[in-house]
């Protein structure tokens, strides 16, 4: 969808704000007049006050400047944050996405509030029909532009532009979470990240064979039931200061999980396409730095590997040599995501020595038991980490909630043979496991894991800023971090 700002300009569609309980914006008062005072009586009459989400529609005489008018209920102005303008914008393209028409004016007069609106509108404009062969006409949108009219229009392009790049690492993270298992595999998807390589990332691809070398055995063993090779995805975007330490964004990418041996049940396995969805974050929000060309260093790395039940999987009871050289038994294969992780994170702190260190994984049911589907679950060493993850999170929309590290429960992940268990039984389950992870964080590195299994996707009702299945969570966030805290 194209989206434009300017002062004025004439589409089919104009769209005018309307405060809760207010009457008519200026905007609207000379095409009121023109008409005859239809949009006067299309705000006094039926249920429109002007409530947020509220939208009244008016057929326009023959003649007039525009087809269609809407006028969109603003709310409450005490209650028009970031959020609000961000569903206004959405809402407002939804209501006319499938209306016949293709263009769209909407006044709002802030600029930076006219680039929120319009951040909403692009992310309600995601669709993912790449498998479709057979749609109506009537069922494919036809709104394909919406400008915003502002007082302002070369600020509210500058206010978008890094809106706009998050958005479309959000979009990227969206595709990757929604594409089969059968085209997203470890090299496949390894080939996508190596497209990237035209927006000016530097892209390295390791396979098995240089992974073996590493010693990374407990990642290996996840993906050694699956006839696809594993690989580690690297990138990395240097636009900070030489010299600097970058930031390190560390991302699960298991293709797809059965379980392994440790099968799954068969009802909502499908689902398990999304297990990827940390990388796929991660790789969104390098996709973001990269377009807005972030004066930040900040390396992206991706396990990307399939945990399948064939007969040479890792079996319950085997124990695996990590690239740290601790070893861990295996006692449920279906707790694979930390298995990659942990050796991706050492990999990490070995060749890059990185300021910080945020990992992302959809690595525990157990997080969407504690915090639904509304906030991703945070874990950290460092106090002011939390509190800029919180912040940017709080931010852009994409809301982290801590829970606690502590000694007390590393007794749950003792193991009678090896260093550590994979698994530490059910109580407390995303604690033990992000407890697992901090096992290979080196003293003195500062680092964080956001468990996102219950936010990568989502059935039922969402927000009009996230139609598909895959809300593409964490690139914003990730971008917003940086931005806030590693650039000038």
């Amino acid at each position: 969808m194209k989206i434009t700002f300017t002062e004025g300009s004439k589409s089919e569609i104009v769209g005018f704000m309307v405060d809760e309980g207010g009457k008519l914006p200026s905007a609207a008062e000379a095409l009121d007049k023109e008409t005859g005072g239809l949009l006067t009586e299309a705000s006094a009459s039926g249920r429109f006050s002007g409530k947020s989400g509220q939208q009244a529609f008016v057929v326009l005489p023959k003649g007039s400047s525009a087809k269609r008018a809407a006028l969109i209920g603003a709310g409450k102005v005490k209650d028009r944050d970031d959020r609000a303008w961000e569903r206004i914008g959405a809402s407002t393209y939804k209501a006319h996405a499938n209306s016949g028409f293709k263009s769209l004016d909407l006044h709002i007069d802030d600029p930076q509030n006219a680039a929120r609106a319009a951040l909403g509108a692009k992310l309600a404009a995601y669709r993912f029909d790449n498998y479709r062969t057979k749609m109506k006409a009537e069922d494919k949108p036809s709104l394909s532009a919406i400008n915003f009219i502002t007082t302002d229009s070369k600020t509210a392009k500058t206010a978008f532009k890094p809106l706009d790049a998050g958005a479309d690492g959000t979009y990227l993270a969206r595709d990757l979470v929604n594409l089969p298992p059968n085209d997203l595999y470890p090299a496949s998807y390894a080939a996508k990240i190596e497209d990237l390589a035209e927006h000016g990332l530097e892209i390295e691809i390791l396979g098995e064979k240089e992974l073996a070398k590493l010693g990374m055995h407990s990642m290996l063993g996840v993906g050694q039931g699956s006839v696809k090779e594993s690989k580690l995805g690297i990138m990395r975007w240097m636009g900070g200061k030489e010299g600097d330490a970058p930031v390190a964004l560390v991302g699960k990418g298991v293709c797809f999980d059965t379980g392994g041996i440790s099968l799954k049940p068969g009802a909502g396995m499908e689902d398990m396409r999304g297990d990827m969805g940390g990388s796929a974050a991660v790789v969104g929000a390098m996709l973001a730095l990269a377009k807005r060309k972030a004066k930040a260093n900040v390396v992206g790395l991706v396990g990307l590997v399939e945990n399948m039940p064939d007969g040479d999987a890792i079996r319950p009871g085997d124990i695996l040599t990590s690239a740290s050289g601790q070893t861990i038994e295996v006692q449920n294969t279906d707790a694979e995501g930390r298995l990659v992780l942990c050796d991706v994170l050492w990999y990490a702190q070995e060749h890059y020595k990185p300021a910080a260190i945020v990992d992302l994984a959809t690595l525990t049911g157990a997080i969407v038991i504690g915090l639904g589907h509304h906030h991703a679950g945070l874990f950290t060493n460092d106090d002011k980490l939390a509190g800029q993850l919180t912040d940017a999170g709080l931010a852009e929309g994409e809301r982290v909630w801590r829970l606690p590290l502590g000694s007390e429960y590393d007794r749950q992940l003792k193991s009678k043979f090896a260093d550590m268990r994979n698994i530490g039984g059910r109580a407390a389950g995303s604690i033990t496991a992000a407890q697992f992870l901090q096992r290979f964080i080196k003293k003195g590195q500062t680092w964080a894991h956001l468990d996102i299994a219950g936010v990568a996707w989502v059935e039922g009702e969402k927000a009009p800023t996230d139609p598909s299945w895959a809300s593409g969570f964490g690139p914003r966030l990730l971008d917003r971090w940086i931005a806030d805290n590693y650039e000038g």
